[in-house]
C-alpha cells in the first residue's frame, strides 16, 4: 500500500468531528484557548491497588521507624550504568540526611548493599506508598507524575525522553517541584540539591499539598465515562 500523508489521520478525525478525552487534571494543565467543545479534560484515570493487597511487613516497619523517606525510582527506564546511578542516589540521600526507598523496577537501579536508612523493593503501588513520602524522585512518566501530584508531595523529575521533559517543566512551573534534571546531566550534587529543596521548601510543600487536595476531589474515570456515554447518545 502507498504511504499515507503524515497528517492524514489527524485530518480524518477532524472531518469526522470525533471527541477527544484527555486523562489529566485541569488543575495541572488548562485547556488551550483554541480548543472546541469536542475536547474534554476529564481528570486523571488512576488504577489503584487491589482491595486485598497487603504491604510487605518489613516495609511497614521501615516506614514506622523514622521520618518520611524519599522515594527514588525510574519505572521501566533503563540506565546504562545502574550501579553509578544507585551510588549517586545513595550519596545524595546521605548528603541531605534523608531516609530513602529505592524501587529497582525493571533495571533502573542496582541491587547494591544499602545502609540501614535505605529500603529497597522491586515494585510497590504508588497510591499506597507516595502519601507516606517526603518527596518522590522519578523519571517524569505521566502515570508516576500523576501519582505524585495526587499524593500532594513534591516531585524531583529526572526525564529520559518523550513526554517526560514536558512534565518535568510543568511540575516546576506549578511550583510543586524543583527544576527537572535531564538524565544526561544527573550528578550527585544536582540530585542532592533537588532533594533538599523538595524535602525542605515549605512553600513548595504547601503548594503540592493544596494541588493534591484538588486532584483527590476529581474522578477522572467517572467523568470520562459520562462524556463517552453523552457522545454516544448524541450520535
Amino acid at each position: 500500500l502507498p504511504k499515507l500523508p503524515s497528517r492524514w489521520l489527524v485530518n480524518q478525525l477532524r472531518r469526522q468531528e470525533e471527541h477527544f478525552l484527555y486523562g489529566y487534571s485541569s488543575n495541572v494543565l488548562s485547556s488551550p484557548a483554541d480548543w472546541n467543545n469536542r475536547n474534554h479534560i476529564t481528570g486523571y484515570w488512576f488504577l489503584d491497588r487491589p482491595a486485598d493487597w497487603e504491604p510487605p511487613a518489613d516495609l511497614v516497619d521501615f516506614l514506622a521507624s523514622g521520618p518520611p523517606p524519599v522515594y527514588i525510582g525510574f519505572g521501566s527506564m533503563k540506565n546504562r550504568n545502574p550501579e553509578e546511578v544507585t551510588e549517586m542516589a545513595l550519596n545524595a540521600l546521605a548528603c541531605t540526611r534523608q531516609r530513602g526507598i529505592l524501587v529497582t523496577g525493571w533495571g533502573g537501579l542496582s541491587n547494591a548493599d544499602l545502609p540501614d536508612e535505605v529500603f529497597k523493593i522491586d515494585t510497590i503501588p504508588h497510591d499506597w506508598l507516595f502519601p507516606q513520602m517526603a518527596a518522590v524522585v522519578h523519571h517524569g512518566g505521566a502515570g508516576t507524575t500523576a501519582a505524585g501530584l495526587r499524593a500532594g508531595i513534591p516531585s524531583v523529575i529526572i526525564p529520559f525522553f518523550a513526554e517526560q521533559p514536558f512534565w518535568g517543566r510543568r511540575i516546576a512551573e506549578l511550583g510543586v517541584g524543583p527544576k527537572p534534571i535531564p538524565r544526561k546531566r544527573l550528578s550527585q550534587e544536582r540530585l542532592a540539591a533537588a532533594i533538599h529543596t523538595a524535602a525542605s521548601d515549605e512553600s513548595m510543600r504547601r503548594r503540592a499539598h493544596a494541588l493534591g487536595e484538588c486532584i483527590r476531589t476529581e474522578n477522572g474515570v467517572a467523568r470520562a465515562v459520562e462524556v463517552f456515554h453523552r457522545c454516544l447518545q448524541s450520535q
